[in-house]
């Protein structure tokens, strides 16, 4: 939710509506899957079905890492945006009442918070984790090859590197041109080129936060196999899609 609009804005320069629309099949197969899994597990274990959406997801992601330095359209994102948000849809249909299934019918409401609040935090950690990693590592990557260019002089060198240090910021080539209109050509071209290697690195890089979290998700995924189903009670039943 962080690193591929930026991916979509600044690498391929889309606007708001179409990196909206190249994001479209997360949404919609996280949509569709969650309401046929939730109506249509028939005799599935929840902790299989779970594994499963964790599997898609991590394979999903696994598969835009390396298209993002590649990509020339958003186009390029469907299928593991398809297979990242049907793994998705499929934890979304069976992970609200599995967590809550155990919890006393009197206690359902207060559960239900907590498991909310907590779900809350963790999205808001994420996006922290990957937003700050991603500027992090872009400010580090900048200057590394800002100064292992031969072509840009040694005192810009120590400039960009100072500027970099206090105000990060990820550019499209569009929005970085204009500003070094007063360079000669030869430093001009090698400015961007260095800033769009720095940025898809980055970008790669904060998606791994998402990819760690989905593995993680598996291995506990395999940890729920192992012990029995929880009996669904009935002060949590219609709330698959909470």
């Amino acid at each position: 939710m962080i690193a591929l609009p930026i991916f979509l804005q600044m690498t391929l320069e889309y606007n708001a509506l179409e990196a909206g629309l190249s994001l479209a099949p997360l949404s919609l197969s996280m949509f569709g899957v969650a309401l046929l899994a939730g109506r249509k597990t028939g005799n599935r274990r929840p902790s299989t079905i779970v594994l499963t959406g964790f599997a898609l997801a991590t394979l999903g992601m696994a598969l835009i890492i390396p298209i993002v330095p590649r990509a020339d359209s958003g186009w390029a994102l469907f299928v593991p945006l398809l297979i990242t948000g049907s793994g998705l849809g499929l934890l979304v249909s069976q992970l609200h009442n599995y967590t809550l299934s155990p919890i006393e019918e009197e206690r359902v409401s207060e559960a239900a918070g907590v498991n909310s609040a907590a779900g809350s935090f963790g999205l808001s950690f994420g996006l922290a984790m990957a937003g700050g990693i991603l500027l992090a590592f872009l400010a580090f990557d900048f200057t590394n090859l800002v100064n292992e260019s031969k072509v840009i002089p040694p005192p810009q060198q120590q400039q960009i590197s100072d500027t970099l240090e206090h105000d990060a910021e990820v550019m499209s080539n569009a929005q970085l041109a204009p500003l070094l209109t007063e360079e000669p050509q030869d430093v001009q071209a090698e400015i961007l080129r260095i800033n769009k290697e720095a940025r898809d690195r980055s970008l790669q890089l904060a998606l791994l936060v998402p990819l760690l979290a989905s593995l993680l998700g598996v291995l506990n995924a395999l940890r729920m196999r192992r012990l029995p189903d929880p009996t669904p009670s009935s002060s949590t039943e219609g709330l698959a899609l909470g």
